[in-house]
């Protein structure tokens, strides 16, 4: 596709930005991309705070960059979703034209249009959602920051960011804890309400970052209720870069924590997002020296820790961490998925059956299948064989009172052998469905016990993916998706 940097060619009617859209060669696009962001990640490396903030400004006004952008902000989950202008780009002109709005020159974010998002506390989470150009913007600029961002980031931070998760968190954890020599203390911390109450002037101050762009974005206010309320502080919650402005504003924490502590003591940081965790090897050292170390980097930014979920813990009591449950047991750590997590689990599944009375047995499937495989995915990588067992019989006697329910003359036999198929050596609720060429198919449930437990190899704490000498290193992890079987 023949392309001029700022894509002035494309003009001329709404099919013809359709067949643009639709001929562009994506994987050179991302390479010209990933080419600049490179040579910024090598600029912060070598100090090049100009050169880097040159090649910033260069990969913003690409017109690959541009293209990146849009088809992120319209190929997530929530492409569908309007900010206030209620505006959407649903279709390859929509999106081409969309592309070519991407300019600094004038630009002027819009309000974001807040909803309140129920947490399993019983509280509300308030999300704010911007229009799709400024997301689109949003995206454009995130391009320019990661490369410095990953470069700079902690060593031991996993949350939003490329090729790191929570399984490496929970590895790292692994690591630090399971050895018979050990720390016993942790601290278990978590910001209170981190992503609202970051100083918008230590943002402005400290992120490598256009300046202009970065205060509409901070400062243009939200409508709830049909209101008009300023924002004074935070970076919004639903924004595609607040992930990254937030994980930028903690990066420093775990080297303040090991200066706070000048023999080290077997002190190790976790983090992921705004939940993290220090191991010691005795309760004063964290109260005297970790605690005050923390508190006083959090004041300059305009953030605390939350009272209530912060507190020091031996690690023969146990504690909860990224819905993991992580206690020593003389000198074996368990790590399993904790009570909490669990409970969510089983009630969200039995919510979705009790309501399904009147469904077919295979729309109630294909609506359990996601939230079952999401949930033994996330907790395969642990110790979770009990817990699979058992969230296997509280779902099949959930699916035995809904089959029940429906066939009230029938007997046990009836609905079992109706309902019931089974897999190998194992009874598996399933039902037989025909698909597009009159053929039948037999669709099963996912049974939790059928899920293979696997040993996950977390990510080198220093690798990061715009350094070319951990390119290899990717592509690996990338080929062998990193997770392979064990037997148990």
């Amino acid at each position: 596709m023949k392309q001029a940097n700022d894509g002035s060619y494309l003009t001329g009617a709404t099919s013809g930005l359709s067949k643009h859209w639709q001929a562009i060669d994506w994987h050179k696009v991302e390479g010209e991309v990933r080419r600049l962001q490179m040579r910024i990640a090598k600029a912060v490396r070598e100090g090049k705070s100009n050169k880097a903030k040159s090649l910033q400004w260069v990969l913003s006004h690409s017109f690959s960059a541009k293209l990146l952008a849009v088809k992120r902000v319209t190929s997530n989950r929530g492409a569908r979703t309007p900010g206030v202008d209620g505006q959407t780009w649903n279709t390859p002109a929509k999106k081409m034209k969309g592309v070519l709005s991407l300019k600094r020159k004038g630009y002027k974010a819009l309000p974001l249009r807040r909803v309140e998002i129920p947490k399993s506390s019983g509280k509300t989470r308030p999300l704010g959602i911007p229009t799709m150009r400024d997301r689109a913007m949003q995206a454009l600029y995130l391009l320019c920051l990661e490369p410095i961002a990953e470069t700079k980031a902690d060593s031991n931070s996993y949350g939003f960011r490329p090729y790191r998760a929570c399984r490496d968190a929970i590895g790292q954890c692994f690591n630090a804890l399971a050895k018979s020599y050990s720390p016993r203390w942790v601290l278990d911390a978590d910001i209170e309400a981190c992503f609202d109450c970051i100083d918008h002037n230590w943002l402005l101050e400290n992120t490598p970052l256009d300046k202009k762009v970065l205060t509409q974005w901070l400062r243009c206010g939200y409508f709830q209720s049909k209101r008009l309320f300023p924002t004074k502080a935070g970076t919004p919650q639903g924004g595609i870069i607040s992930p990254t402005l937030a994980n930028m504003t903690l990066d420093g924490l775990e080297q303040v924590i090991k200066k706070s502590c000048p023999s080290r003591r077997k002190v190790n940081f976790i983090r992921y997002a705004d939940d993290f965790i220090v191991t010691a090897d005795c309760r004063e050292l964290i109260k005297e020296n970790i605690i005050p170390a923390i508190q006083g980097f959090l004041a300059q930014r305009g953030l605390k820790l939350s009272e209530e979920k912060t507190r020091i813990v031996r690690i023969e009591e146990g504690f909860d961490f990224l819905g993991q449950y992580l206690r020593k047991y003389g000198n074996k750590l368990m790590i399993t998925p904790s009570k909490k997590n669990m409970k969510d689990f089983l009630d969200k599944v039995r919510e979705k059956i009790r309501g399904a009375n009147g469904w077919k047995c295979a729309d109630l499937i294909k609506t359990l299948n996601p939230v079952i495989r999401g949930w033994c995915y996330y907790h395969r990588c642990v110790q979770s064989s009990r817990a699979f067992a058992y969230a296997t019989h509280i779902i099949l006697n959930a699916l035995r009172r809904w089959a029940t329910r429906r066939h009230r003359k029938k007997n046990y036999k009836w609905i079992k052998q109706k309902y019931f198929s089974k897999s190998t050596t194992v009874w598996v609720f399933s039902c037989f469905i025909k698909i597009k060429d009159e053929t039948v198919k037999l669709l099963e449930l996912i049974k939790p016990t059928l899920v293979k437990i696997v040993r996950y190899y977390k990510i080198k704490g220093a690798a990061n993916p715009y350094d070319p000498k951990y390119l290899d290193y990717f592509a690996m992890r990338t080929k062998l998706s990193n997770v392979r079987p064990v037997t148990i």
